[in-house]
Formats: C-alpha cells, structure tokens, sequence
C-alpha cells in the first residue's frame, strides 16, 4: 500500500471515529442541536471581544 493512500485511509477513520464519539455524546436530536447552538455563541462571543 502507497504512504499517500495509508495516510487518506488513517486520516478518514480518524474523523469517523471523532464524529462518532461527538455525536454520541448527544443522545438525542434535540441535544445535538443546543450543542451546536452553544458553540455557536461561543463563537459569536469570541469574535465579539
């Protein structure tokens, strides 16, 4: 197997394994969306001051 293509296939389970610890972490629909929403607003906050 070629470095660049070991290090894409690395890279994507990497991301899936985040995504899905992330969304785990929300049990519901309506959890993820206040999740989103607070880092929204931390945003928001950071750019503000």
């Amino acid at each position: 197997m070629n470095a660049k293509r070991y290090y894409a296939q690395l890279k994507s389970l990497f991301i899936l394994i985040l995504l899905s610890a992330t969304l785990g972490a929300c049990a519901t629909v309506e959890g993820a969306g206040k999740d989103l929403e607070k880092a929204g607003q931390a945003i928001q906050d950071a750019v503000n001051n």
